[in-house]
Formats: C-alpha cells, sequence, structure tokens
C-alpha cells in the first residue's frame, strides 16, 4: 500500500507518492487545489493508499501559520470522504526552502526554480521521505 503526502496551498498543492513498498518517495502532481478532493478521491479509488501525510504549517518560531485552520479543515473533509485512509501529519517548516535548495544542487535553471508547482512538488516530496526516514527509525 502506498502513502501519499500532500503539500497543502491556498491556490495549488503539491503531492508525492511511495511505491507500494513504502521504500521511494517520488513528487506526483501538483493540482489546483480547488481540485484537491476529487484528485485524491479518484487516486485512492485506482491505488490502494494506506496513509495520506499533510504537511503541518508551522512557523519557524513553533506557532501555527496561517494556512493550519484550511489545511485542518481540508484534511477533515478528506477523512469524511475516504473512512479507511489513515491521515497523519508531518512539520513541513523549511521544506520550501530545501525544495529550493535541491533544485539548485540539480542544476535547474532560475526558469525552473520560479516555477511553484515544481516548488510544491518537491516540498511534498520531501516531506513525505522525512516522513518515511522517521518510520523507520521508529520501528527499529
Amino acid at each position: 500500500m502506498r502513502i501519499l503526502s500532500v503539500d497543502y496551498g491556498k491556490k495549488r498543492t503539491g503531492i508525492a507518492v511511495t511505491d507500494p513498498l513504502q521504500i521511494i518517495a517520488n513528487g506526483l502532481v501538483t493540482v489546483p487545489t480547488s481540485e484537491l478532493l476529487t484528485f485524491l478521491k479518484d487516486y485512492c479509488e485506482h491505488e490502494e493508499v494506506e496513509t495520506i501525510v499533510f504537511g503541518e504549517p508551522v512557523q519557524p518560531n513553533g506557532l501555527p501559520s496561517e494556512n493550519l485552520q484550511r489545511v485542518k479543515a481540508f484534511a477533515g473533509k478528506l477523512q469524511k470522504a475516504l473512512p479507511d485512509v489513515k491521515i497523519d501529519w508531518y512539520d513541513e517548516r523549511f521544506t520550501s526552502v530545501l525544495a529550493h535548495k535541491t533544485m539548485i544542487d540539480a542544476g535547474l535553471g532560475k526558469k525552473s526554480r520560479q516555477n511553484k508547482a515544481l516548488v510544491d512538488e518537491i516540498s511534498a516530496t520531501i516531506i513525505l521521505q522525512d516522513y518515511l526516514q522517521k518510520k523507520r527509525l521508529t520501528t527499529l
């Protein structure tokens, strides 16, 4: 079963997914947030998804960001729509910064680094990689 991660944004949302063995995280897509619920329901109809991990928007000082209320409200709707899928949370602080650094390290040009949809997808991938790493460490 797969694990999905969601980097929820006001306009667009980045999504990443694991392979069925939950070993590797890959960017999947960036979708308009207005279409997110439909996309996730459709995806879960065709793929076995165990958990959907939301990036928990927290400010650097540890206080909730202004986006947290929107993300929590959406997660509640999603849980009602997909009651068999576990919802989990992972601190997403600095994932956008790490996404930009990853893009620079990969040699992507300035124009590519300004592609916010790509940044969102990479951020979702970072959230998922970190989540998988933490999950592995806690099961050792």
